[in-house]
């Protein structure tokens, strides 16, 4: 069992920035890769972002590529998703999870093992 804790969701203005961590309660044996999703209000959940284990992959939705960039400090068992030039279609809550799959599989968040508790991004216009 791996437990994740995401910190830093708050109000920003439209332009603004936040970063999201995502923390991992412990090292596992297993080499996880890990996904941030969101998901607005009457909306389903979609994929943000994702990296792999070795941090060497990176993957994004259009709708955030050039304006978030995801990141992991290993030593830290931390991911991070620095979001930039925030808009109001932002607004949602933001989950991490890992997964053990790799590739396009970290696209689609039926192939992620453990979940956090999620955290509110709110964006104003």
């Amino acid at each position: 069992q791996v437990q994740l804790v995401e910190f830093g969701g708050g109000l920003a203005q439209a332009g603004g920035s936040l970063r999201l961590s995502c923390a991992a309660s412990r090292r596992t044996t297993v080499t996880y890769a890990t996904g941030w999703f969101r998901q607005a209000p009457g909306k389903e959940r979609e994929f943000v972002a994702a990296i792999t284990w070795s941090g060497r992959g990176t993957y994004y939705a259009d709708s955030v590529k050039g304006r978030f960039t995801i990141s992991r400090d290993s030593a830290k068992n931390t991911v991070y998703l620095q979001m930039n030039s925030l808009k109001a279609e932002d607004t949602a809550v933001y989950y991490c999870a890992v997964s053990s799959d790799s590739g396009s599989y970290l696209l689609r968040d039926q192939n992620y093992n453990y979940w956090g508790q999620g955290t509110q991004v709110t964006v104003s216009s």
